[in-house]
């Protein structure tokens, strides 16, 4: 993934706005990808994608085999597993431990650390950039000269439309 791609609002996750740009932006992008590294962008992998990015939040792997199934696009877990593996590793989808669930990425082709912030009444989930290897996250790593090769931040809390003056 490149690193030229623009950081997402998180708060756009918990707004309303056009999900059919979110959605056609990303599949471009997904499909340049794959074009340009010499992979097979599969209807199954493509249409987890699309899943995802059309929800705009934190889906299961069984959530998104029905919709699969319904579509008759696989009826075996293997089929989500094996779209979600693809995805994750190029960076088009994270997985949100807290939720065991799969968001699509805001801000793909960018070179990021995501933080997830996680809705504790609703779910929904919103994607930042988590500072990676600066901050003190960073400064403590390096100062026992330990390297960080990934980093993924989970903040839980309330979201706009849960968060009501309380």
């Amino acid at each position: 993934m490149s690193s030229d791609a623009q950081p997402a609002d998180p708060a756009k996750s918990f707004q309303p706005h056009n999900h059919a740009h979110c959605v056609a932006d990303t599949v471009a992008a997904l499909e340049a990808y794959c074009s340009d590294n010499g992979l097979k962008l599969t209807p199954v992998r493509r249409r987890v994608a699309e899943i995802l990015l059309a929800e705009h939040r934190a889906m299961g792997a069984y959530e998104i085999l029905d919709v699969l199934r319904a579509e008759g696009l696989g009826s075996q877990p293997p089929v989500a597993y094996r779209a979600l593996d693809f995805l994750s590793t190029h960076g088009f989808v994270h997985k949100v431990e807290r939720l065991n669930a799969f968001v699509a990425c805001t801000h793909p082709g960018a070179d990021h650390s995501p933080a997830f912030l996680i809705c504790r009444s609703c779910n929904k989930v919103a994607e930042a950039e988590a500072p990676g290897t600066e901050g003190q996250l960073g400064q403590a790593a390096a100062a026992v000269g330990f390297q960080i090769e990934q980093a993924v931040v989970e903040v839980e809390g309330l979201c706009p439309d849960c968060n009501d003056g309380d």
